[in-house]
Protein backbone atom coordinates (compact mmCIF):
# COMPACT_ATOMS: atom_id res chain seq x y z
CA UNK A 1 0.00 0.00 0.00
CA UNK A 2 1.46 3.13 -0.86
CA UNK A 3 1.82 6.38 1.34
CA UNK A 4 -1.05 8.12 -0.37
CA UNK A 5 -3.33 4.77 -0.26
CA UNK A 6 -2.43 4.72 3.76
CA UNK A 7 -3.90 8.39 3.88
CA UNK A 8 -7.05 7.97 2.30
CA UNK A 9 -7.50 4.76 4.91
CA UNK A 10 -7.17 6.71 7.90
CA UNK A 11 -9.32 9.22 6.80
CA UNK A 12 -11.69 7.13 6.10
CA UNK A 13 -11.22 5.75 9.47
CA UNK A 14 -12.10 9.89 10.28
CA UNK A 15 -15.29 10.27 8.22
CA UNK A 16 -16.73 7.15 9.73
CA UNK A 17 -16.31 8.57 12.97
CA UNK A 18 -18.01 11.37 11.77
CA UNK A 19 -14.59 13.50 12.92
CA UNK A 20 -12.78 15.41 10.87
CA UNK A 21 -8.81 15.42 11.41
CA UNK A 22 -6.99 18.61 11.58
CA UNK A 23 -3.66 19.63 10.04
CA UNK A 24 -1.53 23.05 9.88
CA UNK A 25 1.58 23.85 8.86
CA UNK A 26 5.02 25.84 10.00
CA UNK A 27 7.38 26.76 7.99
CA UNK A 28 10.89 28.30 10.35
CA UNK A 29 14.06 30.78 10.02
CA UNK A 30 12.55 33.48 8.78
CA UNK A 31 14.81 36.23 8.66
CA UNK A 32 14.92 38.21 5.09
CA UNK A 33 13.28 38.02 1.98
CA UNK A 34 14.86 36.68 -1.43
CA UNK A 35 13.72 33.53 -3.89
CA UNK A 36 13.16 31.27 -1.19
CA UNK A 37 10.71 33.28 0.90
CA UNK A 38 9.16 34.25 -2.00
CA UNK A 39 8.16 30.65 -3.64
CA UNK A 40 6.81 29.39 -0.29
CA UNK A 41 4.77 32.85 -0.29
CA UNK A 42 3.39 31.83 -3.88
CA UNK A 43 2.76 28.07 -2.74
CA UNK A 44 0.77 29.38 0.18
CA UNK A 45 -1.43 31.46 -2.49
CA UNK A 46 -1.38 29.10 -4.82
CA UNK A 47 -2.81 25.97 -2.77
CA UNK A 48 -4.80 28.52 -0.80
CA UNK A 49 -3.28 26.43 2.10
CA UNK A 50 -3.17 28.50 5.45
CA UNK A 51 0.81 29.12 6.65
CA UNK A 52 2.66 29.82 10.20
CA UNK A 53 5.92 31.45 9.43
CA UNK A 54 7.81 31.53 12.21
CA UNK A 55 10.40 34.45 12.45
CA UNK A 56 13.99 35.00 14.04
CA UNK A 57 13.42 38.20 15.67
CA UNK A 58 17.26 39.33 16.39
CA UNK A 59 17.96 38.85 12.58
CA UNK A 60 14.31 39.78 10.95
CA UNK A 61 14.28 42.85 8.33
CA UNK A 62 12.60 45.59 7.61
CA UNK A 63 12.65 44.18 3.74
CA UNK A 64 10.62 41.05 5.86
CA UNK A 65 8.24 43.14 7.18
CA UNK A 66 7.38 44.84 4.05
CA UNK A 67 7.00 41.88 2.03
CA UNK A 68 4.90 39.98 4.63
CA UNK A 69 2.78 43.01 4.94
CA UNK A 70 1.79 41.61 1.50
CA UNK A 71 0.54 38.57 2.88
CA UNK A 72 -1.80 39.49 5.56
CA UNK A 73 -2.97 35.79 5.17
CA UNK A 74 0.22 34.65 6.73
CA UNK A 75 0.24 33.54 10.86
CA UNK A 76 3.86 35.18 12.11
CA UNK A 77 5.00 33.33 15.34
CA UNK A 78 8.21 33.82 17.38
CA UNK A 79 10.96 31.96 16.83
CA UNK A 80 13.53 31.79 19.93
CA UNK A 81 15.58 34.93 19.63
CA UNK A 82 18.85 35.14 17.60
CA UNK A 83 18.40 31.08 16.84
CA UNK A 84 21.77 30.84 18.31
CA UNK A 85 23.46 27.46 19.97
CA UNK A 86 24.62 28.08 23.59
CA UNK A 87 24.80 24.47 24.07
CA UNK A 88 28.38 23.59 25.72
CA UNK A 89 30.98 22.55 23.11
CA UNK A 90 30.53 18.72 22.35
CA UNK A 91 26.99 18.64 23.24
CA UNK A 92 25.44 17.06 20.60
CA UNK A 93 21.87 18.78 20.71
CA UNK A 94 22.06 22.14 19.71
CA UNK A 95 19.49 24.77 21.83
CA UNK A 96 19.21 27.91 22.36
CA UNK A 97 16.44 28.34 25.05
CA UNK A 98 17.91 26.04 27.06
CA UNK A 99 19.37 25.29 31.19
CA UNK A 100 23.10 26.30 30.68
CA UNK A 101 22.01 30.05 30.92
CA UNK A 102 20.48 31.94 33.81
CA UNK A 103 16.57 31.88 32.81
CA UNK A 104 16.54 36.04 33.50
CA UNK A 105 18.86 36.25 30.61
CA UNK A 106 16.85 34.12 28.64
CA UNK A 107 13.36 35.11 29.15
CA UNK A 108 14.83 38.66 28.80
CA UNK A 109 16.16 37.85 25.50
CA UNK A 110 12.68 36.41 24.48
CA UNK A 111 11.34 39.42 25.90
CA UNK A 112 13.43 41.87 23.54
CA UNK A 113 12.53 39.39 20.52
CA UNK A 114 8.89 40.06 20.76
CA UNK A 115 9.82 43.76 20.75
CA UNK A 116 11.48 43.37 17.60
CA UNK A 117 8.57 41.85 16.00
CA UNK A 118 6.35 44.23 17.26
CA UNK A 119 8.15 47.28 15.80
CA UNK A 120 8.27 45.29 12.47
CA UNK A 121 5.22 43.71 12.40
CA UNK A 122 2.89 45.64 15.14
CA UNK A 123 0.19 43.48 16.97
CA UNK A 124 -0.20 41.06 13.91
CA UNK A 125 2.50 38.13 15.10
CA UNK A 126 0.61 35.95 17.36
CA UNK A 127 2.24 35.51 20.92
CA UNK A 128 3.21 31.75 20.24
CA UNK A 129 6.96 30.63 20.97
CA UNK A 130 8.70 28.19 18.76
CA UNK A 131 12.15 27.71 19.95
CA UNK A 132 14.79 26.94 18.02
CA UNK A 133 15.40 23.51 16.78
CA UNK A 134 12.02 22.54 18.53
CA UNK A 135 14.08 22.47 22.38
CA UNK A 136 13.19 24.58 25.09
CA UNK A 137 14.48 23.73 28.81
CA UNK A 138 11.43 22.16 31.05
CA UNK A 139 11.87 24.52 33.74
CA UNK A 140 11.36 27.56 31.42
CA UNK A 141 8.02 26.31 29.61
CA UNK A 142 6.22 27.79 32.70
CA UNK A 143 7.74 30.61 32.63
CA UNK A 144 6.32 31.41 29.52
CA UNK A 145 2.87 32.95 30.28
CA UNK A 146 4.80 35.04 32.65
CA UNK A 147 6.25 37.07 29.88
CA UNK A 148 3.16 37.13 27.64
CA UNK A 149 2.80 33.71 25.64
CA UNK A 150 -0.22 32.28 25.44
CA UNK A 151 1.38 29.55 22.58
CA UNK A 152 4.35 27.37 22.78
CA UNK A 153 4.69 24.83 19.40
CA UNK A 154 8.06 22.10 19.37
CA UNK A 155 8.03 18.80 17.53
CA UNK A 156 6.42 15.19 18.06
CA UNK A 157 3.09 14.26 20.27
CA UNK A 158 2.72 16.47 22.58
CA UNK A 159 2.14 14.99 26.16
CA UNK A 160 -0.95 17.46 26.84
CA UNK A 161 -2.74 20.09 24.87
CA UNK A 162 -2.10 22.32 27.82
CA UNK A 163 1.12 21.95 29.82
CA UNK A 164 1.05 24.73 32.06
CA UNK A 165 -2.06 26.91 32.79
CA UNK A 166 -2.32 29.26 30.28
CA UNK A 167 -0.31 27.71 27.68
CA UNK A 168 -1.45 26.02 24.28
CA UNK A 169 0.89 23.82 22.98
CA UNK A 170 0.07 23.03 19.03
CA UNK A 171 2.90 20.93 17.89
CA UNK A 172 4.32 19.77 14.37
CA UNK A 173 4.80 16.19 13.58
CA UNK A 174 6.33 15.52 9.91
CA UNK A 175 9.43 17.31 9.13
CA UNK A 176 9.99 17.21 5.17
CA UNK A 177 14.15 17.66 5.67
CA UNK A 178 16.04 14.21 7.10
CA UNK A 179 18.16 16.08 8.94
CA UNK A 180 20.01 13.56 10.57
CA UNK A 181 21.01 11.82 7.03
CA UNK A 182 21.89 13.39 3.58
CA UNK A 183 19.98 16.82 4.48
CA UNK A 184 17.59 16.93 1.86
CA UNK A 185 14.01 15.68 1.08
CA UNK A 186 13.41 12.86 3.79
CA UNK A 187 11.27 11.17 0.67
CA UNK A 188 7.41 10.93 -0.17
CA UNK A 189 7.04 7.87 1.39
CA UNK A 190 8.43 8.37 4.83
CA UNK A 191 6.27 11.59 5.25
CA UNK A 192 3.17 10.12 4.37
CA UNK A 193 4.40 7.44 6.79
CA UNK A 194 4.72 9.86 9.35
CA UNK A 195 1.72 11.69 8.85
CA UNK A 196 -0.80 8.86 8.85
CA UNK A 197 1.29 7.14 12.01
CA UNK A 198 0.76 11.04 13.48
CA UNK A 199 -3.01 10.95 12.61
CA UNK A 200 -4.04 7.42 13.63
CA UNK A 201 -2.40 8.58 17.31
CA UNK A 202 -4.31 12.06 17.16
CA UNK A 203 -7.48 9.85 16.23
CA UNK A 204 -6.93 7.09 19.15
CA UNK A 205 -5.32 8.96 22.16
CA UNK A 206 -4.30 12.36 21.14
CA UNK A 207 -7.07 14.47 19.78
CA UNK A 208 -4.24 16.86 18.99
CA UNK A 209 -3.95 18.48 14.96
CA UNK A 210 -0.74 16.97 13.47
CA UNK A 211 1.55 19.82 11.93
CA UNK A 212 3.75 19.86 8.64
CA UNK A 213 6.93 21.58 9.34
CA UNK A 214 9.13 22.99 6.33
CA UNK A 215 12.01 25.27 5.92
CA UNK A 216 12.10 27.14 3.02
CA UNK A 217 15.77 27.95 3.47
CA UNK A 218 16.99 24.46 3.73
CA UNK A 219 14.90 22.85 0.70
CA UNK A 220 15.41 21.37 -1.73
CA UNK A 221 13.72 20.58 -5.23
CA UNK A 222 12.44 17.35 -4.24
CA UNK A 223 10.89 19.21 -0.47
CA UNK A 224 8.76 21.82 -2.64
CA UNK A 225 7.65 19.49 -5.14
CA UNK A 226 6.33 17.18 -2.43
CA UNK A 227 4.85 20.13 -0.57
CA UNK A 228 3.61 21.52 -3.76
CA UNK A 229 1.51 18.33 -4.80
CA UNK A 230 0.83 17.50 -1.06
CA UNK A 231 -1.19 20.99 -0.92
CA UNK A 232 -3.05 20.24 -4.26
CA UNK A 233 -4.15 16.60 -3.23
CA UNK A 234 -5.28 17.34 0.69
CA UNK A 235 -7.33 20.15 -0.42
CA UNK A 236 -10.34 17.31 -2.11
CA UNK A 237 -9.80 15.01 0.52
CA UNK A 238 -13.15 14.66 2.72
CA UNK A 239 -12.07 14.06 6.60
CA UNK A 240 -9.27 16.46 6.86
CA UNK A 241 -9.32 20.29 7.40
CA UNK A 242 -6.08 22.07 7.00
CA UNK A 243 -6.24 25.10 9.84
CA UNK A 244 -4.72 28.23 10.19
CA UNK A 245 -2.56 28.70 13.57
CA UNK A 246 -4.38 31.61 14.92
CA UNK A 247 -7.24 29.35 15.25
CA UNK A 248 -5.51 26.66 16.93
CA UNK A 249 -3.60 28.67 19.40
CA UNK A 250 -7.33 30.85 19.71
CA UNK A 251 -7.91 34.36 19.04
CA UNK A 252 -6.75 34.94 22.18
CA UNK A 253 -2.81 35.08 21.04
CA UNK A 254 -2.94 38.21 19.41
CA UNK A 255 -0.83 41.00 21.23
CA UNK A 256 -3.67 43.13 21.76
CA UNK A 257 -2.54 45.37 24.88
CA UNK A 258 -1.22 42.93 27.35
CA UNK A 259 2.36 43.94 29.00
CA UNK A 260 5.03 41.94 28.50
CA UNK A 261 8.51 41.76 30.66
Amino acid sequence: MSGWEALDEELEHWRAAGRTAELWWRDDDAADTGPELDRLLALHRESAAPLALAVVPARATSALAERLAAEPGVDLLQHGYAHVNHAPQGEGRKIELGPHRPAMIVLGELGTGWLALERLFGNRPLNVMVPPWNRIAPALVPTLPEIGFTGLSTFGGRARAQPVRGLRQVNTHVDLIDWKGKRGFAGTETCLGVLVASLVRSRIESGEPVGLLSHHLAMDDGAWDFLRSFWERTRTMSGLRVCPAHELFSAKNSKGGEARA
